[in-house]
């Protein structure tokens, strides 16, 4: 075993835990950054495939396994498909936030980030009569400004950033005696978007055998168990619910679950252990060069405001180039 971040401990008997998580994207993830789709059948029945077949499946399969876990659904997706978010909810999964409509939150104001963080926040309520308390950013895309919004807003964690094998207690700013949320890390290697999706036009992940796939996140597992961090296996059930990727995944979830000291949890369960932990907060801090001006060359491209989708899309958004999923 490597050694631990200090003050970082899991439970008795603990070595590692892992989290198998859904981002429940359907429609969404696709009207927001090409609002055209909205008139191609090929791509909405390609997204649609998620809440109409594959939830259902994943959630029978989930209860074989006997494992209650995080599903972080848009707030469009809920109103769109009130019954299959129910479904969730009723069989007694984690409801986590994941937007609206699945926006990206680079290159808007404070205002605008928070506007789709509050309309999350109401679908969820109105439909699920649910407050989250955990947060995935779509597409993960984050603003240094914004865990300070969720702490605002009552979150108590987060699962978006890349920078530790661990979980760890995040400050919600630079200020002095700042709130702060748990960070449950995660990465794009753990993410079924770059292993399976692939949609003309839209999406250019290479499409591989479930055996490959599940393969190399086997090595994953067995090396962060190794390392006692946290296995965050984020996907999507347009993606992963399809029979042979669904069979595949529920051998890796077994074998998850029979590895000694492996605790397979949802996240809201992970991160109420972490909170117990005295850690000290890791502020999060701009780039700076030795001048004080921001140091980094890269900027990001800018982005387009796009045509209000037609339909239930609600209100503008901000188109995007897709790299991974979330």
């Amino acid at each position: 075993m490597e050694p631990m971040p200090p003050g970082f401990r899991w439970p008795d008997g603990i070595r590692a835990a892992a989290a198998f998580t859904f981002d429940v994207d359907a429609e969404a993830v696709m009207l927001v950054d090409h609002p055209e789709v909205v008139d191609y059948l090929d791509v909405i029945a390609h997204q649609r495939y998620g809440p109409r077949v594959a939830v259902p499946r994943l959630l029978r399969m989930l209860d074989r396994r006997g494992l209650r876990t995080t599903f972080f659904v848009p707030g469009w997706v809920a109103e769109a498909w009130p019954d299959v978010a129910r479904s969730i909810r009723n069989a007694g999964h984690e409801i986590g936030h994941h937007g609206y409509l699945h926006e990206s939150v680079r290159g808007v104001d404070e205002a605008t980030e928070e506007g789709y963080l509050l309309r999350g926040l109401e679908a969820l309520d109105s439909v699920l009569a649910v407050r989250p308390i955990g947060y995935r950013p779509p597409s993960g895309d984050m603003n240094f400004r914004t865990p300070g919004l969720l702490a605002r807003h009552g979150f108590r964690y987060l699962s978006g950033s890349m920078d530790s094998d661990h979980p760890y207690r995040l400050a919600a700013s630079t200020e002095p005696d700042a709130p702060s949320l748990i960070e449950l890390t995660m990465h794009w290697s753990l993410d079924d978007w770059n292993r399976y999706n692939y949609v003309p036009g839209y999406a250019t992940s290479p499409i591989l055998a479930p055996s490959v796939a599940v393969a190399a996140w086997t090595e994953d597992l067995e090396a962060t168990v190794e390392a006692g961090g946290i296995f965050m296996l984020t996907m999507h059930p347009f993606v992963s619910g399809r029979p042979a990727r669904a069979a595949a995944l529920e051998r890796l979830i077994e074998r998850a679950q029979s590895m000694d000291g492996v605790w397979v949890a949802a996240c809201d369960e992970i991160a109420a252990w972490v909170e117990g932990l005295d850690l000290p907060p890791v502020v999060q801090e701009r780039p700076r060069s030795s001048a004080g001006r921001v140091s980094c060359p890269a900027r990001s491209a800018r982005r387009r405001p796009c045509r209000r989708p037609r339909g239930r899309a609600g209100d503008r958004c901000r188109a995007a180039p897709r790299g991974a999923g979330t």
